[in-house]
């Protein structure tokens, strides 16, 4: 009779046991499914480069920071406004604006391919544009209307494709910014180049500021995939240029930074990436 009661009790602490161990690992599970973004298909571990997109989608998001350097700049470019109006030109003003991260906020898209852990894609990129969801960069679309309201004619250089063309000039449209037309708009064509561009709007305006976060969004210097060591170079000699002519918003999630750290080499995957980081970033030894 002991015996019997004993082998009752050890099955009954198995048995216990058993069921407790399965809960665990039904919390942890659904733990994941929580805090995975839909469609994630990874093993839920990201690539230094994603992870540092992570946090900066964030900051872009959440730190006042972010506002407040969005707002130095567009009060410093109000103040050139100011003192543009007064000169005399013999062209009408224009001023010249890039859009994404300048303009309009795409850090949704960045946090979400991230956190997926996947690389860019024009695919992705055109479905996040055909949703015409970005909200504006602070401080962007009120220092627009007071440049128009100025009489200075305003022209979105961007490097979206033609076939973004639609939904782009319904995001510029949706919160009413000045010469939101297609006659204003002008898209990549041939190459990645701005200054054809650019050359284009002189023909007819003498272009009083230029505003993106991006260097070859201002200068020709900047065009054909400089060396990090070269963007150093040429941005210490226009260095007079920001804040007089050329208007700079803060953008470290994507750009020719990042282009020119891993060379322009487009194909590299997250390993490979991190692997350029290890080799490159400055630490303490």
């Amino acid at each position: 009779m002991a015996i019997y009661k004993m082998k009752k009790i050890s099955s009954y602490l198995i048995s216990s046991l058993l069921i407790l161990s399965a809960c665990s690992s039904a919390k942890k599970v659904n733990t994941t499914a929580v805090n995975t973004p839909a469609g994630n298909t990874n093993s839920g571990n990201t690539s230094i480069a994603n992870d540092g997109k992570v946090w900066a989608s964030l900051w872009q998001q959440r730190a006042a920071e972010y506002r407040a350097l969005c707002f130095q700049a567009y009060n410093i470019a109000k103040l050139r406004v100011d003192e543009g109006v007064k000169k005399v030109s013999t062209k009408p003003l224009a001023i010249v604006t890039d859009i994404d991260e300048t303009l309009l906020d795409n850090s949704p898209y960045d946090a979400t391919r991230a956190l997926q852990n996947e690389e860019y894609s024009d695919k992705t990129w055109k479905g996040w544009t055909d949703k015409s969801k970005a909200d504006t960069v602070p401080g962007a679309p009120s220092f627009l209307k007071y440049a128009a309201s100025k009489g200075i004619t305003i022209y979105y250089i961007t490097n979206r494709n033609e076939n973004e063309r639609g939904a782009t000039l319904y995001s510029l449209q949706h919160y009413a910014l000045p010469n939101a037309n297609d006659e204003h708009l002008l898209l990549k064509q041939d190459n990645s180049s701005k200054e054809s561009r650019r050359q284009e709007v002189l023909k007819t305006h003498d272009i009083l500021l230029l505003c993106g976060d991006n260097l070859p969004d201002f200068d020709l210097l900047y065009d054909n995939h400089p060396t990090e060591e070269s963007r150093m170079v040429t941005t210490q000699k226009l260095q007079k240029e920001f804040g007089s002519r050329y208007i700079v918003i803060p953008n470290i999630s994507y750009g020719d930074f990042e282009g020119a750290l891993f060379q322009y080499n487009y194909k590299l995957n997250g390993a490979q990436k991190d692997s350029v980081i290890r080799a490159k970033i400055k630490i303490d030894q």
